[in-house]
């Protein structure tokens, strides 16, 4: 009998020692609990996504002011070695190359060597005379055309 009752307890630990998994022990995420997180994402990001989008056109118009006044140094330079600034014909070019072999062209008058596009990917507008000083430069923003609010606002040299 004692035998027995040491057998009986030897298959009792057994069975507590070994862990039966069953598909209620399978840890993951329901579909709903899915559809939650999916929710909030969604609701950050139409929160959040606005505000970052209104900063990157800021950033993009305080780059094209930095480009305008880094232009209108090199044009300053090269009026100082010239005696005037380019004219509309020569546009920004002259600035990295010299127009028609000019005597005391010191150039280029930009660090790359490049006439650089504004930030939205387009050239930068030049008159010389301009309408409001002896140049005018001007940036014509996202929209790429004359005026404009907001992101499309022309950035110009005179303001």
């Amino acid at each position: 009998m004692r035998r027995h009752c040491e057998i009986k307890k030897q298959i009792q630990q057994t069975r507590n020692n070994c862990v039966v998994r069953t598909r209620r022990d399978v840890s993951g995420f329901t579909l709903v609990e899915l559809l939650v997180v999916l929710l909030i994402l969604g609701m950050l990001a139409g929160l959040v996504g606005p505000r970052v989008m209104k900063y990157v056109g800021d950033s993009k118009g305080k780059t094209a002011r930095l480009q305008i006044e880094d232009l209108s140094a090199g044009l300053d330079m090269y009026r100082l070695d010239i005696g005037r600034y380019p004219s509309a014909a020569e546009g920004l070019l002259a600035l990295v190359e010299n127009p028609g072999n000019q005597p005391g062209w010191q150039g280029p008058y930009l660090k790359k060597k490049i006439v650089p596009k504004d930030p939205w990917g387009n050239d930068f507008q030049f008159s010389s005379p301009g309408q409001h000083g002896e140049y005018d430069l001007i940036s014509l923003g996202a929209d790429n055309s004359v005026g404009g609010e907001g992101e499309g606002r022309d950035i110009v040299s005179w303001e």
